[in-house]
């Protein structure tokens, strides 16, 4: 991840943009709101082979099928030991770009590192520390979830002794002995998240981890994803449940139309966006008076009624202030919400036409 100060040619604002070699970062000025880009270079010193931080490196990969871009030269580096989120529509290159990293798919073009190796030159020794749990599961269903385990034990070449621990561990005891045919979507997902870490590789590639789990399914393979992050393990998670990813993840990733738009920290995103709480209000009584000096407030960027309800944006700063306009105009607050910036907002921002 590099770092950037940009001066803004109209007012002479200066702030702090982030981005990877040869991205593209979308700039708004806070204090002028003059719109640009800027293209980060695409600098040799930072060639993922030198960059002992990274667990995955990708650069420049590139893949078409026929006359279907379907990843356009992305570059993005995972750094060790961290939850990073994958983000995009669909068909948005995010399967095309999964595969690549686990090393199923050849790009045209382009340059993906595991640890320092090279997954297309040296594809064993890198595929040796993935552990990956797909979208769609898949066991042989006439055998057991522990034979099932047991034979990726000998594919993998780790001991079988860490089969049984591993069921015991993702809540599979009691259905040890149970062909695996019959297992509901969340029991199966469980069986492939411990397929997934069997060995401990240092890193875990995770489409839709929740997929199928009921809420408390969900919030126990939260709290193993976590968990093997702090056992060291790097995790790569893909998923639709935004949430999810905004609950766990140091930074998210964000593909549109085959191209990365945004490589952050969810909070410097929201930041670089200019995304604004929401203040929402119910009054007992909704007047004019209260509507005139709420909108005539600093830093209110927009103001919408429904009936007794009052949404007000506004910058950070100025929320004691909205509060503070309404009771002086006579209002009785019967309920209150303040909505911060969320993930959601953010990605449907970086995925707009």
């Amino acid at each position: 991840m590099l770092e950037k100060k940009i001066r803004c040619p109209s007012c002479d604002f200066v702030q702090t943009v982030n981005g990877e070699p040869g991205q593209t970062v979308k700039i708004t000025c806070p204090s002028c709101n003059n719109v640009g880009a800027f293209q980060f270079p695409k600098d040799p010193s930072l060639h993922p082979s030198d960059d002992t931080s990274s667990a995955i490196s990708v650069v420049e990969l590139t893949k078409t099928f026929e006359s279907v871009s379907a990843v356009d030269s992305a570059t993005f580096h995972i750094k060790k030991g961290e939850i990073f989120g994958f983000l995009g529509p669909n068909g948005a290159g995010k399967t095309t770009t999964i595969k690549a990293i686990l090393g199923l798919l050849y790009p045209d073009k382009g340059e993906i590192r595991i640890n320092g190796t090279n997954i297309f030159t040296d594809e064993k020794k890198a595929k040796s520390q993935i552990g990956y749990l797909p979208e769609k599961v898949a066991f042989y269903d006439n055998l057991t979830a522990l034979q099932n385990l047991m034979f990726y034990a000998e594919i993998k070449q780790v001991s079988k002794q860490c089969c049984q621990p591993l069921l015991n561990e993702f809540g599979l005891a009691d259905a040890v002995d149970k062909k695996v045919g019959a297992f509901s979507k969340g029991m199966l997902q469980r069986l492939g998240m411990a397929r997934a870490v069997m060995g401990d590789p240092s890193i875990l590639i995770l489409d839709e981890p929740s997929s199928g789990l009921d809420p408390r399914g969900v919030v126990f393979m939260r709290e193993k994803i976590k968990h093997m992050q702090q056992r060291g393990a790097t995790v790569l998670v893909s998923s639709h449940i935004l949430g999810e990813i905004q609950e766990m993840c140091d930074r998210v990733c964000i593909i549109n139309k085959g191209k990365i738009v945004a490589v952050d920290r969810i909070d410097n995103l929201g930041t670089r966006l200019h995304l604004r709480p929401k203040i929402v209000i119910l009054l007992e009584k909704m007047t004019e008076k209260i509507l005139k000096a709420v909108e005539k407030l600093k830093d209110v960027d927009h103001v919408e009624t429904t009936g007794t309800l009052l949404e007000v944006n506004c910058l950070a700063s100025a929320k004691a202030n909205v509060i503070l306009s309404v009771v002086k105009a006579g209002g009785n607050i019967m309920n209150l919400q303040i909505r911060e910036p969320s993930l959601e907002d953010v990605f449907m921002r970086f995925t707009e036409d």
